[in-house]
């Protein structure tokens, strides 16, 4: 037999153990995500998946190649735009505190189909994001080398000239790819170890950094000789923000985790905005004393920090400093790897996707099939695109999720929670009420209690003045506003990124439209205003709602028109191949529409098709794993 190829015995021993794997099931499901994390789990998991993405892979990228030494602003507007998508995130995180993520919060509050495009494009995100970093992990272990690495490839290997594609193989960061994978396959245990201690390596090695950094630092690298603060102007800040949105992804996998917290209600809004900030302030300042040492165009993409020491005369700094970053992108691989499965499983157990990912192994209780497929897939990007490529790739997915989530939280104000006569998870006999489609939005409020204030319902003392907007069908004037927000965030999104350049409208057309796109978008807010929301006072909730997930909304879809035309190109193809995933295989297998259909009922209330929020976190979770939620009042 060849050396290396795997012998019969083996191959038998491999099939043994992959029949060994047993359904993801109520009580296994219940074992591999109970390891009771405190805040400052979460925290330290949330700054090792943020500040090694951002900080070692986008700096020198976009530093270089969109903002110049004004990349420490495109990281504040990022960090910004970032905390108004988290602040959706830690009310959703503590109110659904289940697997899931942004997939699970588009679930329960706009239905299935939605949700299935939010978690595949949240599978393209960890998937090209643990490649660019595995890519730029690989950069910075060779520059240790002296880049002997990539001379040893270019010259025994092969060299590429093909757009996309790297210009030569990374073998060093598929590897690391596949043994992280190896890793995270042996249970959460070490993944949660590997997590903590290279999160403290890698936030010693940042304050290093900053230190050294700005003792070296040359002001004249800022003046106008070298190009100025901002050579490519606002317009480059801007671009610089939409990829630089990717550094802040990390506290996607606190939410991710929720299930997994003491106290979620409380540790993950904590963990959410203790992370973001650490993460926010050695971006900026990271970025700041990188410019500062050196000229900005002249910087090193793959491994910038590393490299701008080794050219000011400091190479033992420059290894600290590459040592740090290699301990930091790890945090961000075992995160991708940790986070990745369980967004899958959670689809798989829906029925939304193939149900082999709904399996995990009886003795480590993790998604091993998951892990070892898209880690192989993590692994195959790395080897092939370039990091470039890679980063220009990354906001899209994110900025989509950001936005959804900040809708989903617009629309669970004015959603009615279940009234405390519903019955609860163990209960055989579910709620039923009828259905009135306003397409797949919100629905009525019952007319049966019409003296008692209900979310989505006009506020008592605006019924005067308002009346007309009952006039319709009950809460057909929030749905419709809903509806009219987006589109006019869209709009006046258009407006500001293209009105001056790419429409070529008139001073007087460019104006008219701002103006026309801005007041339907403030007045579509003052009727939302002047309906009621849902107020708890056992949870965090975001203030001034529905004005911040609106400005959440607007920011993102402005910085996603900022996006190269060739990331939407490829972003609309991997819409496509998901939309046939769906419609080949997941609306026939879906557990939803296997559901028996409700029957009819005298009571109505705010809901989506899909149900009200507690019933579909009950209907897509076991129900030793349902939420009880207590009904909410209003405010």
């Amino acid at each position: 037999m060849a050396r290396g190829l795997p012998s019969a015995a083996s191959l038998a021993r491999f099939c043994q153990k992959l029949n060994r794997l047993k359904p993801l099931e109520e009580s296994s499901m219940e074992t591999s995500l109970r390891r009771c994390l405190s805040t400052l789990d979460l925290t330290l998991l949330g700054v090792g998946g943020m500040v090694g993405s951002g900080l070692y892979v986008l700096t020198g990228t976009v530093a270089k190649n969109m903002a110049g030494p004004a990349v420490l602003l495109s990281f504040g507007i990022a960090a910004v735009a970032s905390l108004l998508a988290a602040l959706c995130y830690a009310e959703f995180g503590a109110r659904v505190p289940r697997t899931g993520s942004a997939y699970l919060f588009t679930y329960v509050s706009m239905g299935e189909l939605w949700a299935f495009l939010i978690g595949w494009n949240v599978l393209l995100e960890y998937l090209i994001g643990g490649a660019a970093v595995a890519r730029a992990w690989s950069g910075y272990l060779d520059s240790i080398f002296g880049h002997s690495i990539r001379n040893f490839t270019q010259t025994h290997v092969s060299v590429w000239q093909v757009p996309l594609l790297g210009h030569y193989p990374d073998f060093l960061a598929a590897g690391i790819l596949l043994l992280a994978s190896a890793f995270v396959s042996c249970g959460a245990r070490v993944s949660s170890w590997l997590n903590h201690t290279f999160s403290i390596i890698s936030l010693l090695v940042i304050l290093f950094i900053i230190i050294l950094g700005f003792i070296l630092a040359q002001p004249h690298n800022w003046s106008a000789r070298e190009g100025g603060f901002a050579p490519f102007g606002f317009s480059g800040v801007m671009a610089g923000t939409a990829s630089c949105f990717f550094a802040f992804v990390g506290f996607d996998v606190i939410a991710a985790s929720s299930e997994e917290a003491q106290n979620p209600r409380r540790a993950v809004p904590v963990a959410i905005a203790i992370a973001l900030s650490l993460a926010a302030s050695a971006y900026i300042l990271v970025s700041t004393v990188l410019t500062l040492m050196v000229p900005w165009y002249s910087l090193e993409p793959d491994s910038a920090l590393a490299d701008a020491f080794y050219r000011r005369g400091y190479s033992w700094a420059g290894f600290i400093v590459a040592t740090g970053s290699i301990c930091a992108m790890n945090t961000v691989l075992l995160s991708n790897l940790f986070s990745l499965p369980r967004i899958v499983y959670a689809m798989a157990v829906d029925g939304l996707f193939f149900q082999v990912f709904a399996r995990v192994h009886p003795r480590t209780q993790v998604p091993v099939i998951g892990i070892l497929v898209f880690g192989s897939l993590m692994a195959l990007l790395a080897l092939l695109l370039d990091l470039e490529a890679l980063v220009q790739f990354l906001s899209i997915g994110t900025l989509l999720a950001y936005t959804f989530v900040a809708a989903s939280i617009i629309v669970l104000r004015f959603q009615k929670a279940s009234p405390p006569s519903s019955p609860g998870p163990a209960s055989p006999v579910p709620l039923s009420k009828e259905h009135s489609s306003f397409s797949d939005h919100l629905q009525l409020v019952g007319t049966d209690q019409a003296s008692v204030p209900e979310p989505g319902q006009l506020r008592p003392a605006l019924r005067r003045y308002l009346g007309f907007l009952s006039a319709g069908s009950p809460g057909a004037a929030v749905s419709w506003a809903i509806g009219i927000l987006v589109v006019s965030a869209i709009t006046l999104a258009c407006v500001l990124i293209f009105g001056n350049s790419a429409l070529h409208l008139p001073q007087w057309g460019y104006i008219l439209l701002l103006l026309l796109s801005s007041g339907v978008f403030l007045l579509s807010l003052l009727i939302l205003g002047a309906h009621q929301q849902q107020h708890r006072q056992d949870m965090f909730q975001i203030p001034m709602v529905p004005l911040t997930p609106a400005l959440s909304i607007l920011l993102n879809i402005c910085l996603m028109l900022k996006l190269s035309y060739l990331t939407w190109v490829r972003f609309c193809i991997w819409l496509l191949i998901g939309l046939a995933v769906y419609f080949g295989y997941g609306i026939r297998h879906s557990k939803q529409n296997q559901q028996e259909a409700p029957g009819p009922t005298a009571t109505r209330y705010v809901v989506f098709p899909s149900g009200s929020l507690e019933e579909t976190v009950q209907a897509v979770q076991p129900p030793s794993q349902a939420p009880a939620l207590a009904p909410a009042p209003t405010e």
